[in-house]
């Protein structure tokens, strides 16, 4: 099985850079996308042959938003946490599949400022227990942009970005109860000293040219399913968006 996530950072502009090529090409089994900012009806002409299309999108126009392309039908999909103050803004998407939940993922950015400091954590923590409790029922297959790079091998120049959003301490630690909690960075697990691989990058100061980035998008999986991966992908020759798209191929 082979599943993709990709923050497009806007679905129709990132169509208008390929996206449906590079979504035929892969021949991904699923396709999870974040930062779609899209309404409802807003891609009457959009389609990907063979998948069935869900969508969770924002209250606010043009903003979040996410969607789960997926050629098997799930058991069941819902959308969000199930909490009020975390479901107005199309950030998650859960497939129920046979032997496994696939949960496609937008983590709220804390803002430059820190701003949604505060409410990043009350996400976390309402996140980490809603992933356990799906755990408690089948493997749980977990992607998206969530907005932190963990370590400092996940971004260039981590001393200069210390204290900033996406690499504060307070994020940091609450991936790290994450992973403690039962679940697996896939990326990490089979290359654990790999450096220079990124997956987002400031559209500022030719960063992408330099490589000057961060690895903050995932695929975190339960922890007894490490056997079942085969391989994990960082697409950064892929292009349309200020981030590239991140891969996951197992076998339950």
């Amino acid at each position: 099985m082979k599943y993709i996530s990709w923050n497009v950072n806007g679905l129709r502009a990132c169509i208008e850079k390929g996206f449906s090529d590079f979504a035929i090409r892969s021949d991904a089994d699923a396709i999870g996308l974040q930062e779609i900012k899209l309404s409802e009806g807003q891609l009457k002409d959009f389609d990907l042959p063979g998948y069935h299309m869900y969508w969770n999108y924002a209250e606010k126009k043009g903003y979040s938003g996410t969607a789960l392309f997926t050629k098997e039908e799930p058991l069941s999909v819902t959308f969000g946490l199930g909490i009020e103050e975390h479901d107005h803004e199309g950030r998650m998407i859960t497939a129920e599949y046979e032997d496994h939940f696939f949960v496609v993922c937008y983590t709220p950015n804390s803002k430059q400022d820190l701003s949604r400091l505060s409410y990043r954590m009350e996400w976390e923590d309402a996140m980490r227990e809603y992933l356990m409790r799906l755990d408690q029922k089948k493997p749980v297959i977990y992607c998206g942009d969530l907005n932190v790079a963990h370590e400092e091998i996940d971004l260039k120049n981590p001393s200069s970005n210390h204290h900033n959003a996406g690499f504060t301490d307070e994020e940091r630690d609450k991936m790290s109860v994450l992973l403690r909690s039962g679940f697996t960075d896939s990326y990490r697990y089979l290359h654990p000293d790999e450096t220079g691989v990124y997956s987002w990058w400031s559209y500022r100061f030719h960063a992408r040219q330099n490589n000057a980035g961060w690895r903050i998008d995932y695929f975190i999986v339960s922890e007894r399913m490490r056997d079942a991966i085969k391989s994990t992908d960082i697409l950064t020759d892929v292009y349309g968006s200020d981030h590239c798209p991140v891969g996951l191929d197992f076998q339950l």
